[in-house]
């Protein structure tokens, strides 16, 4: 079930408390992802006495290959607090339990492999087959439309390029280009902004209706994306930005953890 784990190294001077919270803490965290390559959580705590009181310095984690309900991957994801208050007891019992909410800089790296096999997931998939929007059913004769195939490629600027086929029942399959630029509204949507047509990708008998239908797709993308699906149980991911590096799309923000999650 889970790829791998790999935890912080123990030395001589680590108090036995804070051993103690890194062993509970891995234990908790392996459970959240459906696969993974590598994932690493460390408790920090100096001195040792405030474990009594519940108080540590930080919790930091970070994974590396995290496929998310089975379905979403993320090439890197982490995130960690300042101070927080635990109930300390609950370490004792092999738990971990906050006092009190807490908020952790957070940061996640999606590939463009990622994003490719995001589209191929059951949740995304029923969100573009057989549509029956008004707008749709007047270019393929009343009959459902469904898009598929997929695929995303990066561009700098925080721009992508998309690919993708309309399947109209009386027409066939109609190929669709597009490009926009890639933007974060209310710190968890992610906004296709100036959609931009690609007619030279499309062969010129079908540039009319495949223009009508990338600006629909686009529409649909624009009220479709949004971050919630990667929380995890107990943790909300909000984003201040987004940018692309290269085949990366990069998410930084902050997370606010109710609860540290117990599994997925």
């Amino acid at each position: 079930m889970f790829g791998g784990l790999t935890g912080l190294q123990d030395t001589t001077s680590t108090d036995w408390g804070e051993r103690l919270l890194n062993t509970v803490a891995n234990k908790t965290i392996r459970h959240l992802f459906t696969t993974s390559e590598a994932v690493e959580v460390a408790v920090r705590c100096y001195p040792s006495s405030k474990l009594l009181q519940g108080s540590i310095d930080s919790f930091k984690m970070s994974g590396r290959g995290l496929v998310i309900r089975r379905d979403f991957r993320v090439e890197e994801m982490s995130f960690e607090t300042d101070a927080v208050s635990i109930d300390f007891s609950s370490a004792l019992q092999g738990q971990l339990r906050l006092k009190q909410s807490t908020q952790a800089i957070a940061q996640v790296m999606l590939s463009e492999d990622d994003l490719n096999r995001s589209f191929q997931a059951e949740l995304v998939k029923k969100r573009l087959q057989n549509l029956s929007l008004p707008e749709l059913t007047a270019l393929s004769g009343g009959q459902p439309v469904s898009f598929g195939e997929v695929q995303v490629e990066l561009l700098p600027n925080n721009r992508l390029r998309i690919v993708a086929e309309a399947d109209l029942s009386d027409v066939g399959k109609v190929p669709i280009c597009l490009t926009a630029t890639l933007a974060v509204e209310r710190r968890r949507r992610i906004a296709f902004q100036d959609p931009q047509f690609e007619a030279e990708a499309i062969p010129e008998a079908l540039r009319a209706t495949a223009q009508q239908l990338t600006a629909i797709l686009a529409e649909i993308l624009d009220n479709m994306v949004d971050l919630d699906r990667f929380d995890l149980d107990g943790v909300t991911m909000r984003v201040n930005r987004l940018e692309t590096q290269g085949k990366m799309l990069v998410f930084s923000g902050y997370a606010q953890i109710d609860r540290i999650p117990s599994g997925t």
